[in-house]
């Protein structure tokens, strides 16, 4: 079958025809990928930038860590039939460690990434344990129901930053990540979201299609200056970041409120200066989110079931995995917001 891979610990991916995967062992699955999400990290990996050298001991495989399918080989004890539609979550847990016998499996000392240490979705079928799998809300259309591991993420990083009724939000960075915090603040009760980019009409006119207005763009004047001119003056109450740019993060500071919270989602490839005096004088505090808890993972279904309509707008291209570099170049010169591809 054909997939595309990451082979080499430098720029860019390779297609390969690689074996079916084999027979699921008990408590696994094997998955046909119905779609799948190219996402912000799988471009950091494909251009190999700082921070993902921690794939080099398992290349090559396939990447891919944002996808659903339909189980089409069932091991025993799995939990699940074969036909069940599901989305995958895309980090395997041992099971064996001291967090896991402790009940804290989401800090697996041990932990595999389903497309980023092991064989993801960028290839027709990929064999998982059945535990990484969630059952779909009837009807849900595959590409919709691909968008749930990053809908996670944004909506775990609202859960992190405390949102809460009445609050106006600050997020940074208009990506997809971002446009799932900003939906998730939304969904919070956030009177205002605010979301800041630079030079990316793109990803703003998802935003607009989404029904967010209060958009800034920090090519057009400072970020404090136009952000400011929103509020009427006044600092915001949560600063959600998701650009993978360090600076951004102090200038979010920069408006936060006193005791406020700002919550790092995004991966950086450069550390963070901080002016400590300051930050501990306004009492900031900075949290960081990363991935999703199971039970939020029921929670962004849940919504992708009520409203699916909500989050079409997030698609912008969908492509066969024959043209996956076409997509990836596309994410990566920031043409497209989210690429979905089908193998």
């Amino acid at each position: 079958m054909l997939a595309l891979r990451k082979t080499a610990a430098a720029f860019g991916l390779e297609f390969q025809e690689i074996p079916e995967p084999p027979p699921p062992g008990p408590g696994e699955v094997v998955v046909r990928v119905d779609a799948v999400g190219i996402c912000g990290s799988d471009v950091h990996a494909y251009e190999w930038t700082e921070g993902y050298g921690f794939m080099v001991p398992h290349l090559p495989f396939s990447l891919g860590h944002e996808f659903c399918g339909t189980i089409t080989r069932n091991g025993t004890g799995s939990g699940f039939a074969e036909g069940d539609r599901v989305a995958v979550i895309p980090f395997v847990f041992c099971g064996h460690c001291a967090t896991c016998r402790a009940g804290d499996t989401r800090n697996c000392l041990q932990r595999q990434g389903i497309g980023l240490t092991r064989d993801g979705g960028f290839q027709r079928e990929v064999r998982i344990p059945a535990r990484c799998c969630v059952a779909l809300p009837a009807g849900l259309e595959p590409e919709l129901a691909a968008l749930a591991e990053p809908l996670g993420v944004g909506c775990e990083a609202v859960l992190t930053g405390e949102v809460g009724l009445g609050d106006t939000v600050l997020v940074l960075g208009p990506g997809t990540i971002g446009q799932a915090i900003a939906l998730f603040a939304r969904l919070a009760g956030a009177a205002r979201v605010i979301v800041a980019g630079r030079a990316d009409a793109p990803r703003f006119a998802v935003l607009r299609a989404l029904g967010f207005a209060d958009l800034v763009d920090v090519a057009e004047g400072p970020l404090a200056e136009q952000v400011l001119a929103l509020t009427g003056g006044r600092a915001v109450d949560v600063v959600l970041e998701a650009t993978g740019v360090p600076q951004s993060l102090n200038e979010g500071l920069g408006l936060l409120k006193k005791g406020g919270v700002i919550v790092a989602a995004g991966i950086h490839a450069a550390p963070l200066t901080l002016a400590l005096t300051d930050f501990v004088r306004m009492r900031h505090q900075l949290r960081a989110s990363h991935g999703a808890e199971r039970r939020t993972w029921d929670r962004v279904l849940a919504h992708l079931g009520r409203d699916p309509e909500g989050f079409r707008p997030m698609i912008t291209h969908r492509l066969p995995l024959e043209r996956g570099l076409e997509g990836f170049e596309l994410a990566r010169q920031r043409a497209a917001s989210k690429v979905i591809l089908t193998p």
